[in-house]
This record gives C-alpha cells, structure tokens and sequence, in this order.
C-alpha cells in the first residue's frame, strides 16, 4: 500500500482469500484516503484486485453481511461510502449526517438489514442500505467522571499532567452490534466510559455506563463470540480489561469504589491484563474459535494474542491474567515498524490466521496460535 498507511482490515465473510483495508495518505492526517480489495492467492502472494480512491482518510470498514461484493467504508469527512468491489472508482450510496469525522462502522451480524456507524460528533447511528437517511441516533449520556477518577493510577501511568478527563470526551471511538442480540449496542468514547444500549428500549432508558479505563481514553471494545454478556475493553492506561455486563447496575451507571486502601474494585469487571502493551491500545478482538482467547494491537507496533485465564474455554476459572507470569500472552508479533490500528481474525481454515495493517502502510497476514 504505497504512500498509504493503514487504518482498519477485515476477512470477507464470504471468501476465505478475500481481505479489505481501509487507509489515508500521511497518516491519515491529511489528503485522500483508499480502498483496497486484496486476495490471497495460490501462491500465498497477497494481491490487489481492485481499489477505491476517496478524498479523505478512510478510518474503518466493513463487509456487507448480505452482500458479498458490498464493502462500507467510515471517511474522514463525516461520510459514510458503500463500495461495490466489481465496480470501479465511486461508491453505489453515501450516508451523510455526521458533523465530524467517522471513526468506525460495523454491520449487524444478526439480522444483516443494518449497520452502524460512530463519531468524534458524540454519536453513534444506525442506517439501512436502502435509505439515505439514519434509522436511529444514540448519544452516551455526558458523563462528568473527574470524581470517579483514582488519582493513583495517573501515578503509576506517569501521566504527569494528568487531568482526569480527554479534550476527546465526546468522540466515540469505536461501536458494535452484539454477535449474539441484533438489538445491543456496544461504544467506546473518549470520557473513558463504555456504553450499552439496548435500541428496543426509549430513549433516556436505553443505556448503561460504566467506567473502563480509569479517567483515560477508552479506544476500542468488542463483544465476546461465544459468551454473549462478556466484553473486551482497551484505551491509552495500556491496559485490556475484560467485562460481564450482567452485572452492571441497571438503575445507574457502574462507578469504579474504593474498597481497599490501594485498590480498585468494580464487580462488573471480571478480568484485567495491565501493561498489556507498551502504549495505547488500539484495537482489541475476539477469536471467532476459541471462547477465551482474543487479539490486540497498539501504538507501540506490535500485535498480541492473548488467553483470558478467567474462562477455560468451557467454565469460569476465577483466575486473573494480572497474577500471571506472563499475564497469558501466547504470541507477540513484531513485524510492524508504525502504530497498528487494525486486525482481524480470519473465519476460514486453521484457527489462529490474523491480518493486521498498521502505519507503516504494510498488510502482514501471520498466525497467532502457531
């Protein structure tokens, strides 16, 4: 991907040699943003097949559950842009209502009609291909979280001017449908919280906050394939925590309470992996084979596969990577020389295929389970 550098990848869910990555031109911060269908062919040779030119940086994507030769696409304009990958140069629909940059998109994996999209607006939307027009619009509640922040943390971070709170409060870093219920919604933002939305329930009534990452910025979140009330949280503490959402409070947004001088306690979480990695965490992701392992990539140019030593695969340990020697790192790939935003799990053929695509504009596809 030369004079690329890359954003986000994803396996087609159609064909096991088929991937899409989503990048910008310096870095995404300024210029055109691109497209690219690649393959994999006999040879293990990964190839170009087609690609898009758009005029801003493309920070996420996302196949058509439905159809196989649809790719959306989340643009640096405000837009959202569905490709048809036997077509060349323009998009077949552009979704427009965001006032700022699109962060990320995901396609419903249930009911495959709908798909969503998040924003450094503050809000996350939910559209239908066939409408120009968003179905629905969520907004994480403004949350104001500097007294649920623990100042030690900051300490033990390093963070020397810590605040409490991002300039980015209100960006919402990154939404997700439920692999399991077409009517859950997963978000990440800015303000450090995750929110869960239930979209079948009014307005006002149809969420629940709870505190991930300590007063730092909350960058990515993922739904568990196998466990549909366990979820993965990262952000910029470096650290992955790992959530059951059964037991967030229903009447009021979970708080982090001290209970024991030097120690946090937050009964909703159910794992944690500290300095999982050397700078913020980017993207987290479950295997689509195993229950307990999942994926990470970061700023500090590697990407990890991780066990959740909290599941055995099959029950509840009650065990916490946190008291690991190895905190439950099975593999550590080196391979990039930039930030890595993006990685996926490959659905076909061996368990343990990955793709990840970082700034430094390469594509590697390796195998994290050997």
């Amino acid at each position: 991907m030369q004079g690329f550098s890359g954003y986000g990848v994803q396996y087609s869910p159609f064909f096991d040699n088929r991937l899409a990555v989503a990048a910008g031109s310096n870095f995404g911060l300024v210029g055109n943003g691109k497209l690219f269908i690649l393959e994999i062919d006999r040879s293990g040779r990964i190839v170009e097949v087609n690609s898009f030119l758009t005029q801003d940086c493309l920070f996420d994507l996302a196949w058509n559950e439905s159809h196989e030769n649809q790719v959306l696409v989340a643009q640096g304009d405000g837009t959202l842009r569905l490709f048809d990958t036997t077509f060349k140069e323009f998009p077949i629909a552009i979704f427009k209502e965001h006032e700022r940059e699109v962060f990320s998109c995901n396609w419903n994996l249930v009911n495959r009609q709908n798909f969503l999209s998040s924003s450094w607006d503050g809000s996350i939307k939910i559209w239908s291909p066939l409408r120009k027009q968003s179905l629905m619009t969520l907004t994480p509640r403004p949350l104001e979280i500097t007294k649920m922040v623990d100042p030690l943390n900051a300490i033990i971070l390093k963070k020397k001017s810590f605040t409490g709170i991002s300039k980015n409060r209100n960006c919402v870093y990154q939404a997700q449908f439920s692999p399991h219920d077409q009517n859950l919604v997963l978000s990440c933002s800015g303000n450090s919280y995750a929110s869960l939305f239930d979209i079948r329930l009014p307005s006002g009534k149809n969420q629940n906050n709870f505190l991930v990452h300590s007063g730092l910025e909350a960058l990515t979140c993922d739904f568990n394939k196998y466990r549909p009330y366990v979820v993965a949280t990262g952000g910029v503490d470096n650290a992955i925590r790992i959530w059951d959402i059964r037991m967030l409070n229903k009447n009021e947004s979970a708080t982090i309470k001290r209970t024991v001088p030097g120690q946090l306690h937050n009964s909703s979480c159910i794992n944690e992996i500290p300095n999982a990695h050397g700078l913020a965490i980017r993207k987290v992701t479950w295997s689509p084979h195993h229950s307990n392992i999942l994926m990470s990539a970061s700023y500090d140019m590697t990407c990890r596969i991780w066990r959740d030593l909290s599941n055995d695969g099959a029950n509840e340990t009650y065990k916490t990577n946190s008291t690991d020697a190895t905190k439950g790192s099975i593999f550590n790939f080196t391979q990039h020389s930039e930030f890595v935003f993006g990685a996926d799990w490959s659905l076909w053929g061996k368990p343990g295929y990955v793709a990840s695509t970082a700034w430094d504009g390469n594509l590697f596809v390796w195998n994290g389970l050997g």
